[in-house]
């Protein structure tokens, strides 16, 4: 399984699959296509059935069962990587036997993954690592889970002795924007329970995220030459320094960690005369996410009566924590755990902060808690994934369908 997995996650990155949040399309980028047909020709040299690559960019797949009466169980992961940073052109680098120490991704850039800044990467220790070179992300989010997936099932359909029901793969698009599942057909894909291959280090699971909603503040100025501004020019730049100001430093995605909440001004553009800033507001708990909009929105309107009315916000909700709908089927989960321990992987149990396409296909009627891919430091340069991660990810998709025909669950 390592040289496939491996061979599979290079050959997937070299693939720019990159979303855009500004886009109304469906898919958001057209180049997501390039992947998926990719993927659709793997799939049908495996022999999956019922392979389908949609109009909107979402694969599905089913491998048929070999023994009667067991739950059809899904595997899914994303195709597209973040809007943050460049998907194209990614140079990946095999670092064997990593040695735990300062990672050089440019030296004539300076571009250092550091354990100082980044002290996880210590664990990677006497792993292989890939990294980049410095100029982009790595990919490995989410296509780490992809080739884990495909991985798996070839090796469960090579292998017949194992006995499994049906096991439905799935590929969405547009995840990183928030879009992930607005067109998944949970009644097509025809599982039961599922599980996004979407997380983290080695033995992650999660099955508790974040609620999630985005508030977009719109700020109107009044732009003059600024020859003959004074006492007319109102520079909505200046006041959304206010706004900044507003709302607590302790809160913020740098100064939280656990459970705790924040509010994230996560982008902004604007001049004197118009600007906008883009929040997103986050909480594990449902009240406390309650209270934050409404503080949020009440500390809005109160600056606008401050600057004559000349700010406004609109909230919208994005997704909700799927551990309201994944503990009544608290199985799922049980059933993960044991088949990392069967592996040799230590369960990591801890709450997502941030959200997969898990945390809607669970409102939408299809329990998804989410499992590691292996990498860390995702949506940055400084990207990496342990191939020994990939490895157990590939086994552990095949130890999860196994543990389901054992228990006749």
């Amino acid at each position: 399984m390592r040289e496939k997995v491996l061979s599979r996650f290079l050959n997937y990155v070299s693939i720019d699959t990159q979303s855009d949040p500004n886009s109304s399309s469906s898919p958001s980028t057209q180049k997501q296509f390039d992947l998926a047909k990719v993927l659709v020709k793997e799939l049908e040299e495996i022999g999956l059935e019922d392979i389908t690559l949609d109009d909107n960019c979402y694969i599905m797949a089913k491998l048929a069962a070999n023994t009667e009466g067991i739950s059809p169980i899904g595997f899914i992961s994303h195709m597209d990587t973040s809007p943050d940073i460049s998907g194209k052109d990614v140079k990946p680098r095999i670092i064997e036997n990593y040695d735990g120490k300062d990672i050089v991704l440019d030296a004539d850039k300076g571009i250092v993954t550091s354990l100082k800044d980044y002290p996880e990467i210590e664990r990677f220790k006497g792993q292989t690592v890939i990294v980049t070179d410095g100029s982009t992300l790595l990919g490995a989010d989410d296509k780490a889970g992809i080739a884990e997936i495909i991985t798996g099932i070839e090796y469960l359909k090579n292998h017949p002795e194992i006995k499994h029901g049906d096991i439905m793969v799935g590929f969405t698009p547009d995840e990183e924007i928030g879009a992930g599942a607005d067109y998944f057909d949970v009644e097509k894909f025809g599982a039961k329970y599922a599980y996004t291959l979407d997380g983290g280090e080695l033995g992650e699971l999660e099955y508790e995220n974040f609620n999630a909603a985005s508030a977009i503040v719109t700020i109107e100025g009044r732009n003059v030459h600024p020859g003959s501004a004074k006492d007319k020019m109102i520079n909505s730049i200046y006041i959304s320094a206010d706004v900044m100001d507003a709302f607590p430093k302790s809160e913020r995605p740098e100064t939280t960690e656990g459970y705790e909440g924040f509010y994230h001004l996560n982008d902004m553009q604007g001049n004197a005369d118009e600007t906008m800033m883009n929040y997103i507001i986050r909480d594990h708990d449902k009240d406390k996410f309650e209270e934050r909009k409404k503080f949020f929105q009440k500390t809005i309107d109160e600056l606008s009566a401050k600057h004559n009315n000349r700010i406004s916000v609109k909230i919208t909700d994005s997704y909700y924590n799927m551990r309201e709908i994944v503990e009544k089927h608290m199985f799922v989960v049980d059933v993960a755990v044991d088949a990392m321990k069967d592996i040799g992987v230590k369960p990591n149990v801890i709450p997502i902060r941030g959200g997969t396409d898990g945390a809607r296909l669970s409102f939408m009627g299809l329990p998804c808690p989410n499992l590691f891919a292996g990498g860390i430091n995702f949506h940055g340069r400084n990207e990496m994934v342990s191939v020994e991660a990939m490895e157990a990810g590939a086994k552990l998709v095949v130890k999860i369908a196994e543990k389901f025909a054992e228990q006749g669950l």
